[in-house]
């Protein structure tokens, strides 16, 4: 019988946690050296050659022991990447993470969150103190208490001498959008702002430039049939995961689908209120970012997803988000299709927001 993502109760331990502050499968090979700016925009040429630089200056050497313990004592510098979703942010990010030296971390805004909660602040701060570089993926600035403690904890990591990236999306083609969601970001950040160098990247989602726009529906019995011939895959309705949700904390999504090679939903329709559509965008985010494949049904036809999340959530503050959600779920999709023909193309690319 094929296994529901709603059997499953995951509980990660501290050492799981600890060991997931790495980039994710759909980065583990990303580099500097593969990253394709787009000529179109110099920004992402321009972007790639700072972050370059940026990992040259932290393996320089500090000189002898009285240099390193002034290093301790000197604020490092920053780097805020800000751009839309799909302009290569992430792989930027994850390149610089494989080019620094010394001990160095990677996580999402969210499993920061959930690390603090689960240490304590302080002890979380001595943890992280010992890096030399820590990178944080999606900062969020939609919650005003976990973006205070957040901020603070940069600042704790800042002092200490740890150099801290951070990326976060403005959505493509909005006048001014960008520069608001830099100004945002660093008036949160406060004394820190003049500690950070803002690079804004601009360009078009890279999915859609590969034509994948659209989210794919496949006929129900489809989706069932494969779900049932494959091993290590899960089967889902829609409602029912929905609800299940809201009984797993997002920083478990992950955990979640721990040796889920494709996932399958099943009745698939418009979201229409915050709390729903802002769980899937998570669940969204750790399928793509472990690359598995999904096979997604509205119904018994094959179709196109339309209107997933409706106007009003498309307009509103977190619409970044849904909007990456919609182009990520697209290329799963494509993904998942791809699955049942053979398809030797191989996940949607890697480069991503």
């Amino acid at each position: 019988m094929t296994e529901a993502l709603c059997d499953r109760r995951p509980a990660p331990t501290l050492e799981r946690m600890l060991a997931d502050l790495v980039p994710p499968p759909r980065f583990a090979r990303a580099r500097l050296e593969n990253y394709v700016p787009d000529p179109a925009y110099s920004s992402q040429e321009e972007a790639k050659q700072r972050i370059g630089e940026f990992a040259a200056e932290l393996g320089r050497p500090t000189g002898g022991f009285l240099a390193k313990l002034r290093r301790r004592h000197r604020a490092a510098r920053g780097i805020y990447l800000d751009g839309g979703f799909g302009v290569g942010k992430t792989h930027l990010l994850t390149s610089l993470f494989h080019a620094a030296p010394g001990k160095r971390v990677y996580g999402t805004f969210v499993e920061y969150t959930d690390l603090v909660g689960a240490l304590g602040f302080q002890r979380a701060v001595d943890l992280l103190g010992e890096s030399v570089l820590v990178c944080i993926d999606e900062f969020e600035l939609d919650d005003p208490g976990d973006t205070l403690l957040m901020t603070r904890l940069i600042r704790e990591l800042s002092d200490r001498g740890v150099a801290v990236v951070a990326t976060s999306n403005t959505l493509p083609d909005s006048l001014g959008e960008g520069r608001f969601a830099a100004q945002d970001f660093l008036r949160e950040i406060q004394a820190m702002a003049e500690r950070f160098q803002v690079l804004r990247i601009d360009g078009e989602d890279y999915r859609r430039r590969d034509s994948v726009a659209e989210i794919r529906s496949l006929p129900e019995p489809v989706v069932r049939e494969h779900a049932a011939e494959r091993t290590d895959t899960t089967l889902d309705g829609f409602d029912e995961l929905l609800k299940h949700l809201t009984m797993v904390h997002p920083s478990r999504y992950g955990a979640l689908i721990d040796r889920v090679s494709s996932a399958h939903l099943t009745g698939l329709h418009g979201l229409t209120h915050h709390h729903d559509a802002l769980r899937f965008v998570v669940l969204v985010d750790r399928l793509y970012d472990r690359e598995v494949p999904t096979l997604v049904s509205t119904g018994p036809e094959a179709d196109v997803v339309e209107d997933l999340f409706a106007p009003d959530l498309l307009s509103s503050g977190y619409r970044k988000k849904y909007y990456r959600a919609l182009s990520r779920l697209a290329s799963l999709a494509h993904d998942g299709a791809g699955l049942l023909v053979g398809d030797a193309d191989g996940p949607a690319g890697e480069r991503s927001a």
